[in-house]
């Protein structure tokens, strides 16, 4: 244990024992009472009215700004009582609000960075116990202890004779500055997506090479800023090479074509696809792979390459609308012009369907036991619900066919 700790906690043990840490009680709570009257305050009159550009840094400073004035108000109360007494309990109240604006800062850059997950718990309850680890080693002295135990265990990398501290210190500046780009790609991100004069397929796209330069270049500063020379990523990059051309074909492939669809335009995201069996709304355009919403609520995962070699129906590719049809079957004695009439008022009195194209009524054939009949409706927007229209106009017809004395076909073979 270092000498300051030794003579904080020295301070505590006799503090205990006299009134002295009775005033320390009562200035830490002060302090922290006035702290969160001056954090409201703050979160009420700046960052709720903040506008949009400014969101994601305010929310950031919304979660550390009570543990930043807690500490300011501890300062205060450290000068002005250290004259008089010992300060040990409010230097180590200090300490431990130091830990928790770490913690919260980076639990909201972990969330900020990444989508909600499964792993996403696990990562910020490890960074959290991690930290206040760290906090318990340093104030009980054995973080010294630790330090000298990694010193001590030596081993060589080449030429570079390394040990385990160096080794985790490296590991450990990786991760932060590998956390840093990312905040800075998804804020950039962000920002970009709100671009609407943009592309949608552009605005992916250039996402997607922000966060890969960004990884990149945090990468290689990381490992520059540990000491270790960057030179040997060269056999790296050719031992790549090699695999991508021996056994790594198709993911390439794959990767390029993901490229291709976001700059060509030929689909973008919220676009109503048909690949081979499958039809549904592209939700999200991966660089591997493309998700498609199919209408009974399954996803599917098609990849990229699929795309690019395989026929693609695209029924959104100038406009939303889409054409829903109706068959119908008449008894053979039905009148035509009536249930013309009387279909065409159903459609034109039905919520969602476009005056242009017109809806129309055609008869598709003649046969033994009726008439075959089609309604041709179209709507604006094909993810309104094409089920539901064409469901309701199953429902006006019937009825309006019920109360005119209008018969559906039967079966020959039907009961009677």
């Amino acid at each position: 244990m270092n000498s300051e700790l030794q003579l904080i906690w020295h301070e505590v043990l006799i503090d205990l024992s006299n009134q002295v840490v009775i005033w320390q009680i009562l200035a830490i709570t002060s302090a922290l009472g006035i702290a969160w009257i001056v954090s409201e305050s703050i979160k009420k009159q700046l960052i709720n009215s903040a506008s949009e550009n400014y969101k994601a840094a305010l929310e950031s400073l919304k979660r550390i700004l009570f543990p930043i004035n807690a500490l300011i108000f501890l300062w205060f109360a450290k000068v002005v009582l250290k004259e008089w007494m010992h300060i040990g309990l409010l230097q180590l109240t200090s300490k431990l609000f130091i830990a928790m604006a770490v913690v919260r800062l980076l639990v909201y850059a972990i969330r900020y960075i990444f989508n909600p997950s499964g792993w996403l718990k696990a990562l910020e309850q490890t960074v959290l116990w991690g930290i206040w680890a760290i906090l318990a080693l340093h104030l009980t002295g054995l973080m010294q202890t630790i330090i000298d135990f990694l010193e001590s265990v030596e081993f060589s990398v080449g030429k570079n004779r390394l040990n385990l501290l160096i080794f985790g210190q490296g590991a450990l500046t990786i991760v932060i500055t590998i956390l840093i780009a990312l905040w800075f790609s998804r804020l950039i991100e962000n920002k970009l997506m709100r671009a609407e004069q943009v592309s949608i397929n552009v605005r992916v796209v250039i996402a997607k090479v922000i966060r890969i330069t960004f990884l990149l270049i945090a990468v290689l500063t990381a490992l520059s800023a540990v000491g270790l020379d960057i030179t040997f990523l060269s056999v790296f990059g050719g031992a790549l090479g090699v695999g991508l051309g021996l056994g790594l074909q198709k993911i390439a492939s794959n990767y390029v074509s993901g490229f291709i669809l976001l700059l060509d335009k030929s689909m973008k995201i919220g676009d109503k696809i048909t690949v081979d069996k499958h039809q549904g709304i592209i939700r999200d355009m991966r660089t591997r792979y493309m998700l498609l919403d199919k209408q009974d609520g399954t996803n599917v995962i098609i990849p990229n390459e699929i795309l690019i070699t395989t026929t693609v129906i695209n029924h959104s590719l100038m406009n939303n609308q889409c054409r829903v049809d109706v068959q119908l079957r008449v008894n053979i004695d039905s009148s035509l012009d009536q249930v013309f009439s009387l279909i065409q008022e159903v459609a034109e009195k039905q919520n969602g369907i476009l005056c242009t194209p017109k809806p129309e009524v055609l008869v598709k054939g003649f046969t033994d036991i009726g008439i075959d009949i089609e309604l041709r409706v179209w709507m604006s927007d094909f993810t309104i619900g094409q089920g539901d229209l064409q469901s309701q106009l199953y429902h006006s017809i019937w009825q309006v066919f019920r109360e005119n004395n209008i018969a559906f076909a039967k079966p020959i073979n039907s009961a009677i």
